[in-house]
C-alpha cells in the first residue's frame, strides 16, 4: 500500500514538472535580436490605386499582426468625411470602412499619419498612405510643406491642411476644405491626389471636425494661390551587386511642387462681445466686465437724478485695463456717493447674431450691497466704548521694493485715485559709510490717465547703493480725504560689476525690428528695438538666455498676431539659433543673420517644447544639436532633413516657403 502512495506521488510530481516546463518555455525565447522593423504592406482589397472603386470597405494586409491607435484623431481621408469612418486592426489586417456615400470619379486618399504599428514591439510605419478611385484615372499632383507656430516657430503637430480650388475668401468659414491631410510630429505635410488647377491653401485647428474654420480656431493661411506641378528629373542611384561591387545607375523621378510651403498659424483670439458683469462693488465704485478687449469706450450715463442725461466720466475716475474690458469708476460726487442705488445707461458694443459688432444700449440699475451695515455696526457699541476714538482708515500707498535694479524705476500702488502728494513730506537718504545722507527725493508721477492708482519714480541710482525712502502721514492725499500712514523702506541698487552686455549685430531684415532676450521657458526678460542694425542689452545678469527677433510691421512694439478676418500675416518671428550663456562683467557682441537659417532649423532644441517622438518617448537631441556653454556653437537642424538639397528659405507673396522633403510612404 505504502508502495502504491509513493508511485502515485512520483508520478503527480512528474506532471507538476512537465507542466511548470511548459509554462517556463512560454513567451519569447531568451536572447536574439529585437524586432525594430515596422510591419510591411503586403497587399489590399481594393488594391492601391485601383481604378472605379464601388465598395466602401478597404481591406490593407501586413506581413505581421498591426494595432492601430487612436484612429479617429490620426487617419485622415481625403475628401473629408461628414460621417466618421469604422477603422480597426484584426491580426495582420487593417479594416476601414467609410461611411459616407463616395462620390463619383474622384480619387480618395487614406493618410494613416504614425497610426499603425506593431503589434509586439509597437515599431510604427510612419506616414503610410493608400489611394483609390470611383472613376476611370487616379489625380496624382501633390503640395508639400510645413505648419509652424508663428509666435513661437514651434512645429504644428497634427494640424489638418487642406485646400480650396472654390477662391472666394468665404470659402474658409462656410464649405468643407476639398482635400486634406494632416502634419507629422515635425510639422511637416503632404496633399495627396490633387487635381490640375488653382488652389487655395489653409491649416486650421478643426476643434469641431466640420472640416471649415470657426474664428475662435488656430488658422493658417497662404495669401497667393497654388497651382501644383510635376515635372521628370534624372536621378542617379547606386546599386550594390552581391560581390560588394557598386554600379551607378540613372532613372527618372517625378517632382512634385510647391514641396516647400511654409505655413505660419496663429489665432485671432476672437470672442464674442457682450457685458459679462455688472458691480456695484462699494458705495464708490462701480465695476463693468467685458467678455472681450475692445478698442472702444462704453459711453455710460446717469439715468436717473439731478444729474440724468449726464455722463458718468464727468463725476467719477475710470481705472481702465489696457483691452477695455475691465473698467472700474470710482464716483467722485457725494450727492451719487450718498445714492444706494444709482440708474445708469450702457451703449457699448455688443456681438449680434450675423457675428458683427453692434451699439446696444443696456439700463442698469446698480444697488450698494451693505448700504446699512456702517449704521447698524455703530449702534452696536459696548457699554464704556462710546469715548473711544474712531478707526482711521489710511490710504495704503506702497512699494514692494526690497532690491533694485540700475535701471529700474520706484513703483508704488495706491489703494485710491490720489488727489495730491506734498513732496516736502518725501525724503530720500543715501548710507556713506554709517551715515544717512538725504538727498533730493524723487517725483511721483501717474503716467497713464487710465491706471490712476499706479504711480512711478524715477531716479538716477548710483550703483551699489543702498537708499531709505521716507514717506511721512499725510503726504499723500486720496479723492475721499484719505491719507497715508507714515512708511518707510530701504533697497539697495545693484553694483555695475555685476552685470554684463549682449549686443547684437543684425542683419538680414528690413524696417523695423525688436528683440527679445528669453529665458529656458521660452518667455520674454527683456526686449530692445533694433537700432541702426544693433539691438543693445546693458543691464544682464549672468545666466543663460535665448533670443528671438520680431519684425514689427505695424511699428507698436509688441508681436501682433495675423487675421484672417482682415486678410492680414503675423509678424514674421526669427530665433537666434543658439544659447547664449552670459557670465559676469561679460561685454559680448555677437552678429546674427536672421535669414541665414530655415526657419524651423532656427529654434535651440533646448527650448523646443513640441519634440518629435519616437515610439511613445521624445527623441533623443541629435548630435549635431549638441551646445558648448562657453561656446557660441552654430547647432544643426532638429528636423531630419529628407531629399533636401538647399539650405536656404524664400518667400512668395506674405508666405514664406522652403524646401521641404517628404519621409512618407505612399501608394
Amino acid at each position: 500500500m505504502n508502495s502504491e502512495k509513493t508511485y502515485l506521488r512520483v508520478i503527480a510530481a512528474l506532471i507538476v514538472a512537465v507542466i511548470m516546463a511548459a509554462c517556463a518555455s512560454m513567451g519569447r525565447p531568451e536572447g536574439g535580436p529585437r524586432d525594430e522593423d515596422p510591419p510591411i504592406f503586403l497587399g489590399s482589397t481594393p488594391a492601391p490605386g485601383a481604378l472605379n472603386v464601388k465598395t466602401n470597405k478597404i481591406t490593407i494586409r501586413f506581413n505581421e499582426n498591426v494595432q492601430i491607435t487612436d484612429p479617429l484623431t490620426k487617419v485622415v481621408i481625403s475628401p473629408a468625411q461628414v460621417t466618421a469612418p469604422l477603422i480597426t486592426a484584426s491580426g495582420k489586417n487593417i479594416v476601414v470602412e467609410l461611411r459616407d456615400t463616395l462620390i463619383p470619379n474622384t480619387t480618395y486618399t487614406v493618410d494613416f499619419s504614425d497610426a499603425i504599428k506593431d503589434l509586439n514591439e509597437g515599431n510604427i510605419i510612419d506616414g503610410f498612405s493608400f489611394d483609390f478611385s470611383t472613376g476611370p484615372y487616379i489625380d496624382t499632383l501633390q503640395i508639400s510643406g510645413m505648419v509652424l507656430q508663428a509666435s513661437n516657430l514651434e512645429p504644428a503637430q497634427g494640424m489638418i491642411v487642406g485646400v480650396y480650388s472654390n477662391l472666394a475668401d468665404s470659402a474658409i468659414s462656410t464649405l468643407p476644405l476639398e482635400r486634406i491631410t494632416k502634419t507629422n510630429q515635425l510639422g511637416q505635410f503632404t496633399i495627396r491626389n490633387l487635381k490640375e488647377g488653382t488652389y487655395r491653401l489653409f491649416a486650421l485647428k478643426d476643434n469641431n471636425r466640420d472640416w471649415h474654420w470657426d474664428r475662435s480656431e488656430d488658422v493658417a493661411f497662404m495669401d497667393v494661390t497654388v497651382s501644383p506641378e510635376v515635372s521628370n528629373l534624372t536621378v542617379m542611384d547606386t546599386l550594390k551587386a552581391a560581390d560588394e561591387s557598386d554600379s551607378i545607375v540613372e532613372r527618372i523621378a517625378a517632382v512634385y511642387s510647391p514641396n516647400d510651403v511654409l505655413l505660419t498659424w496663429f489665432n485671432e483670439d476672437y470672442k464674442a462681445q457682450y457685458m459679462l458683469r455688472n458691480d456695484r462693488i462699494d458705495r464708490n465704485r462701480l465695476s463693468f466686465l467685458f467678455n472681450a478687449p475692445s478698442d472702444t469706450f462704453p459711453e455710460i450715463t446717469i439715468a436717473n437724478g439731478i444729474y440724468e442725461g449726464k455722463n458718468l466720466t464727468d463725476y467719477a475716475i475710470l481705472n481702465s485695463a489696457a483691452t477695455r474690458d475691465t473698467l472700474e469708476y470710482w464716483l467722485t460726487d457725494s450727492v451719487l456717493i450718498k445714492q444706494d442705488s444709482l440708474l445708469v445707461s450702457a451703449r457699448y458694443l455688443r456681438t449680434d447674431t450675423n457675428d458683427n459688432l453692434s451699439w446696444t444700449t443696456d439700463t442698469l440699475k446698480m444697488f450698494i450691497r451693505s448700504a446699512t451695515k456702517k449704521n447698524n455696526d455703530s449702534k452696536k457699541k459696548k457699554k464704556g466704548e462710546e469715548n473711544e476714538e474712531p478707526e482711521i482708515n489710511f490710504l495704503n500707498f506702497r512699494s514692494s521694493s526690497n532690491g533694485l535694479e540700475v535701471y529700474q524705476e520706484l513703483k508704488f500702488s495706491a489703494s485710491q485715485p490720489i488727489v495730491s502728494i506734498d513732496m516736502s513730506k518725501i525724503k530720500l537718504e543715501e548710507k556713506v559709510d554709517t551715515d544717512w545722507v538725504e538727498l533730493e527725493p524723487p517725483v511721483f508721477v501717474c503716467r497713464d490717465s487710465l491706471k490712476p492708482l499706479v504711480y512711478i519714480a524715477e531716479y538716477d541710482w548710483i550703483p551699489g547703493s543702498r537708499y531709505k525712502l521716507t514717506i511721512d502721514s499725510a503726504a499723500v492725499v486720496g479723492v475721499y480725504g484719505e491719507w497715508n500712514n507714515t512708511t518707510k523702506s530701504e533697497f539697495t541698487v545693484r553694483d555695475e560689476e555685476e552685470y554684463s552686455a549682449l549686443d547684437f549685430t543684425i542683419s538680414g531684415v528690413n524696417g523695423p525690428a525688436f528683440v527679445q532676450l528669453l529665458a529656458q521657458s521660452d518667455q520674454p526678460v527683456f526686449s530692445e528695438p533694433v537700432v541702426d542694425g544693433h539691438a543693445v542689452f546693458k543691464h544682464l545678469l549672468p545666466k543663460v538666455y535665448y533670443a528671438r527677433l520680431i519684425v514689427d510691421s505695424d511699428s507698436n512694439g509688441v508681436y501682433t498676431e495675423g487675421s484672417l478676418t482682415l486678410n492680414r500675416q503675423p509678424e514674421e518671428v526669427y530665433y537666434y539659433p543658439k544659447k547664449i550663456n552670459i557670465r559676469k562683467k561679460w561685454n559680448v557682441e555677437q552678429t546674427w543673420n536672421v535669414t541665414e537659417l530655415p526657419l524651423d532649423q532656427q529654434k535651440p532644441y533646448d527650448i523646443k517644447k513640441n519634440k518629435p517622438k519616437t515610439n511613445g518617448a521624445v527623441a533623443d537631441k541629435p548630435d549635431d544639436e549638441e551646445e558648448d556653454e562657453d561656446d557660441f556653437m552654430l547647432p544643426g537642424s532638429a528636423v531630419d532633413r529628407l531629399n533636401n538639397p538647399r539650405n536656404s528659405s524664400r518667400r512668395t507673396g506674405n508666405s514664406r516657403l522652403r524646401q521641404n522633403g517628404s519621409n512618407r510612404q505612399a501608394f
